[in-house]
């Protein structure tokens, strides 16, 4: 089953977001399988922004990231990692459409309130990079047959 990772920033921590956040996943049908309430180290910004590593903006990415805790999540389900992305909306807030996370609570491309991987090998990698394979848990919930052909 695909997996994709999931992380509530600082700025939708601070605002009181994550529960209407983590209440789209589930609505939509996906099953959670981690989740961590955590401040996020140097390190793992760092490594976790590594493909921004070049860019002028990539200090700015790990300092607001470290600024305050986070949700990381991973989240499974059938094409979970194209829907997700659809879910957040657009990475500017102001192009981004009604409905979407992003669309309806983002004040800014700075502060975007949510990280969703996009693609299944970068999904796969930031996963590794967030969750030890033992803090995952494999389990059905008991509505799959009513979300299945």
């Amino acid at each position: 089953m695909e997996r994709t990772f999931i992380a509530i920033k600082p700025d939708g921590v601070q605002r009181g977001l994550a529960g209407e956040i983590i209440r789209r996943f589930e609505t939509k049908g996906f099953t959670l399988v981690g989740l961590k309430f955590m401040k996020v180290s140097k390190e793992l910004a760092e490594q976790h922004y590594d493909v921004h590593k070049e860019r002028p903006f990539f200090a700015s990415l790990v300092e607001f990231i470290t600024s305050g805790p986070v949700v990381a999540m991973v989240w499974q389900g059938e094409g979970v990692v194209a829907s997700a992305r659809k879910i957040i909306g657009a990475t500017n807030p102001l192009t981004s459409e009604p409905g979407t996370i992003r669309g309806d609570f983002g004040i800014n491309i700075g502060r975007n309130l949510i990280h969703g991987s996009d693609a299944i090998e970068t999904a796969q990698r930031e996963i590794s990079l967030w969750f030890k394979e033992e803090e995952l848990v494999n389990w059905t919930p008991h509505l799959a047959p009513w979300l299945a052909e």
